[in-house]
């Protein structure tokens, strides 16, 4: 098998060829305009030496997933799975050394680059005995090493650069040779294109990007003007693994195309006059009041400052209705029994009001008041006392741990539930705290009977809170009990299983 792989033709008719040997010592930056032919080149050489290196491709627009229908790549849909999953996919793909393709296409950018980064430190710190050699292109390379911060989120970017400079820096002994490609030199960290000992420069106009790839390829500033003449798919070499001179190259034809592929100038359809506008037209109105498909879930969003002092101001609590005057006790009213700890209240015998009120009937009438459940429980539990007493209900067995549990009961439709039912969920939330209580029998309960998990409102709206973080920091505390499962794949979608309930999981 021989190491020279061939990426076109020179001036002359000869051919260019890029040592592969040599490519993985010594790694390749490859930049131009958009238009330029990075993609194709890309493609090129990815063809050419598939079946001689494994190939790893960071593809965010998911141009290159056709390579799996030529060549056998493995296509890593990037939204279907979670952080932790692709970061196992990762350690797998070094240690079965397959040809991937990481599809960043459906997700956000911020979660494009957050993925990208985790799978490529995955890549890094596999174990010494899966350093096989493998080409790792990343296109956009200035989307996952930008030169700025931009809105880039901090943690992310320092995630990302560490990523991509390990790749660069560090890559080589780990067998990683990385191929990075980018619009434009001027945006790309400076620490990444530096490692780069292989350069393939196609056109550019802006003079920053013009002076930094005639200073990549030895070349004056006269010289330099030849990179804005250059025609798209030509490209200028220089590298120990392609020329020791700057060379020109045509880059050949390629067997597969991305599925973003231009078809050049295609005819307008012809049409009767007018009947372009009605076709635009007709039934629009309908068409607009039909849902917008959503390509995926969004991810949740970030608290805010300001809203997190929202929350931290006092609120203003409903007006009671005033209490009705208590009646004389009578002498011969004995106290009522204490029912057993933690068991459904029952209708008190002798008590009046019996028959059409107890302390659940209370309790589910302040559950369902609305803004409930955020208020403190000392306040709840105060105005289910009063509401007891204009009842006449006989509350004196009922304390604020108990009255707690009970008001989490009825917030979450626990109490109309069957027997059996309710009470294989009451033993699964045994030892759970009580501010965490409401949450976790919602996630119980939905588990249990097969419906949908409550979503992110509603676990905040049981927990008394508006905070996306906090409804996380709940899952996360959760988790790390062993109490839930929680998966969430890069596209935002988050389902939760139940240990405690493995039939329903």
């Amino acid at each position: 098998m021989s190491g020279r792989i061939d990426i076109g033709r020179g001036p002359d008719g000869q051919s260019i060829g890029i040592d592969l040997a040599e490519l993985l010592a010594t790694r390749l930056l490859v930049q131009g305009n958009s238009g330029s032919g990075k993609s194709h080149l890309l493609r090129r050489l990815l063809e050419e030496c598939a079946g001689l290196v494994q190939q790893i491709v960071i593809d965010p627009e998911g141009d290159f997933v056709t390579l799996a229908d030529a060549f056998g790549h493995v296509v890593i849909d990037a939204a279907a799975f979670s952080p932790r999953e692709i970061e196992a996919l990762a350690l797998r793909v070094r240690q079965h050394r397959a040809s991937v393709v990481l599809a960043l296409d459906e997700l956000e950018v911020e979660q494009q680059i957050r993925c990208a980064a985790l799978f490529l430190t995955a890549l890094f710190d596999a174990p010494r005995e899966h350093w096989y050699p493998a080409l790792v292109v990343v296109d956009e390379a200035q989307m996952f090493a930008p030169a700025a911060a931009g809105e880039m989120n901090d943690e992310v970017r320092r995630m990302t650069l560490a990523a991509m400079t390990n790749l660069m820096c560090r890559g080589r002994k780990r067998g990683l040779a990385g191929i990075v490609a980018t619009q434009r030199l001027a945006k790309l960290a400076k620490n990444v294109a530096a490692e780069a000992s292989n350069f393939l420069m196609g056109r550019t106009f802006l003079d920053i990007d013009m002076q930094r790839a005639a200073d990549l390829l030895g070349m004056d500033r006269r010289q330099a003007e030849r990179i804005r003449d250059l025609q798209r798919g030509q490209f200028l070499g220089l590298g120990p693994a392609i020329s020791r001179r700057p060379v020109a190259v045509d880059v050949g034809a390629v067997r597969t195309a991305g599925r973003g592929s231009g078809q050049g100038l295609i005819p307008l359809p012809e049409a009767a006059e007018g009947a372009m506008a009605a076709l635009l037209t007709d039934r629009l109105t309908e068409a607009a009041a039909q849902p917008q498909p959503v390509r995926r879930a969004p991810p949740p969003p970030q608290p805010r400052a300001d809203v997190e002092q929202a929350l931290a101001a006092p609120r203003a609590l409903p007006e009671l209705p005033p209490a009705a005057p208590l009646p004389e006790p009578e002498p011969a009213l004995a106290p009522p029994p204490r029912p057993a700890a933690d068991g459904p209240l029952q209708a008190e015998p002798g008590d009046e009001a019996g028959g059409a009120c107890d302390c659940e009937s209370v309790v589910r009438e302040l559950a369902l008041a609305e803004g409930a459940t955020f208020r403190p429980a000392a306040t709840l539990f105060r105005d289910f006392a009063i509401r007891c007493r204009q009842h006449r209900v006989a509350s004196a067995h009922v304390d604020l741990a108990r009255f707690r549990r009970m008001f989490a009961f009825a917030v979450t439709g626990l109490d109309r539930l069957g027997a059996e039912a309710r009470a294989g969920i009451e033993r699964a939330a045994e030892g759970v705290e009580d501010d965490l209580l409401a949450p976790y029998l919602a996630i119980l309960i939905a588990a249990s009977t097969g419906r949908p998990m409550p979503d992110e409102a509603e676990l905040g709206r049981l927990y008394g809170s508006a905070s996306p973080s906090r409804v996380r920091r709940l899952l996360d505390h959760l988790e790390r009990q062993g109490r839930i499962v929680v998966r969430e794949d890069f596209g935002g979608e988050r389902s939760i299983s139940v240990p405690a309930l493995p039939e329903a999981a």
